[in-house]
C-alpha cells in the first residue's frame, strides 16, 4: 500500500516537441521595390518630357536636342577611315557629322543661342569674349569710382557684345541726358563721363565706330530740325570730346546718325533711354578688311 502511494506521488514525464518553421520567402527578396522605383523613375523622366515639349518653342527645342547630339569630337573619332594609316581611308569618303547630310548637303549645325564653345570645339573664343567684355566694364567702374562726382553715372554706361564686336551704350534716362534737350551740346556731367571712355579707350587699338541715336518726341512747330540731324550732330560732338581726350582721330571709322529707328526700348520709342551715343569698338580683323 505504501509503494502504491510512492508511485503515484512520482511527477509525470516531461514531453519536449521540436518544432520546425520555415522562413517565408520575404515577398520574393524585395526585387519588386528595385522594379518600382524604375517604373517612378520612367515616367518621372516621361511627365519631364511632356512638360518641355510644351514649355518650349521649336527653336529652343531643336536647340535641346542639338545639346544632346554626339559632339565634333567624337563622330570625327568615328567618322570616314578613321582607322586608317593617316586617320581617313581616303579624302573623298563621306565624314559621319550630324544633320549634315554628309559632306553633300547644305544644312548646317545649329548651335543653341548663348553657347560660346569649348577649348577644343570653340577655341575658347566666347570665353575670351566675355572676358574682354569684363575688363571693359571693370575699367570703366574703377574710373568713375575714382571720380566720386561720376560714380552714379555708373548706370548709365551698357557693355555688350555685338556682332561686329564690343558695343558700349552711353544711354539717357529721366534723371539724365548727355545733351542739352534739342542740342548737340554736351552737358558738363556727360563730359566726364566721355573723359573716363577716352581713358579705357586710350588702351585699345580697334576701331571706333559711333552711332548717335534719339527718342520719337515730335519737334516743336516752327523749330526748323530733324531727328536724323540731330543724332548725327551729336555722335559728331562725341567724336569731338574724345579726340580732345586724346583719343587717335585715326581709330574712328565713322560716326552714324540713326535718328530714332534703333530703339533700345522697341514698345516705346518715346522712352528716354532711347536717347543713347553707341560706341562700337570693332575686332581687329575688321581693321584689316577695311584696308
Amino acid at each position: 500500500m505504501a509503494e502504491a502511494d510512492a508511485a503515484a506521488i512520482q511527477p509525470a514525464p516531461i514531453i519536449v516537441k521540436k518544432v520546425t518553421v520555415e522562413q517565408a520567402a520575404g515577398h520574393h527578396g524585395g526585387a519588386w521595390k528595385v522594379a518600382y522605383a524604375d517604373f517612378v523613375t520612367a515616367m518621372m523622366a516621361f511627365f519631364l518630357l511632356l512638360w518641355l515639349l510644351g514649355a518650349t518653342e521649336e527653336n529652343q527645342r531643336k536647340g535641346i536636342a542639338d545639346y544632346f547630339s554626339p559632339t565634333l569630337v567624337k563622330t570625327r573619332q568615328a567618322s570616314a577611315g578613321s582607322d586608317g594609316l593617316l586617320g581617313g581611308s581616303s579624302l573623298t569618303d563621306v565624314d559621319a557629322y550630324p544633320k549634315a547630310m554628309g559632306q553633300t548637303g547644305t544644312r548646317s549645325i545649329t548651335v543653341p543661342r548663348g553657347l560660346t564653345g569649348g577649348p577644343v570645339e570653340g577655341g575658347g573664343r566666347g570665353e575670351l569674349e566675355a572676358e574682354k567684355l569684363k575688363e571693359l566694364r571693370d575699367k570703366i567702374d574703377k574710373k568713375l569710382v575714382q571720380r566720386r562726382q561720376l560714380t552714379h553715372l555708373a548706370r548709365q554706361v551698357r557693355v555688350v557684345r555685338a556682332p561686329d564686336g564690343v558695343r558700349i551704350d552711353l544711354v539717357d534716362d529721366a534723371n539724365f541726358s548727355m545733351f542739352t534737350l534739342g542740342t548737340t551740346i554736351l552737358t558738363e556731367d556727360a563730359r566726364g563721363l566721355l573723359t573716363v571712355i577716352a581713358e579705357v579707350l586710350a588702351d585699345e587699338s580697334n576701331p571706333l565706330i559711333l552711332r548717335g541715336h534719339t527718342d520719337s518726341l515730335p519737334w516743336r512747330d516752327g523749330v526748323v530740325a530733324n531727328n536724323w540731324s540731330l543724332s548725327a550732330g551729336r555722335a559728331e560732338a562725341t567724336r569731338q570730346a574724345l579726340i580732345a581726350n586724346r583719343i587717335e582721330t585715326g581709330q574712328f571709322a565713322r560716326i552714324e546718325g540713326v535718328a530714332d529707328t534703333e530703339p533700345l526700348i522697341e514698345d516705346n520709342p518715346a522712352d528716354p533711354r532711347n536717347r543713347r551715343i553707341s560706341l562700337l569698338l570693332l575686332e581687329q580683323e575688321r581693321r584689316r578688311e577695311r584696308r
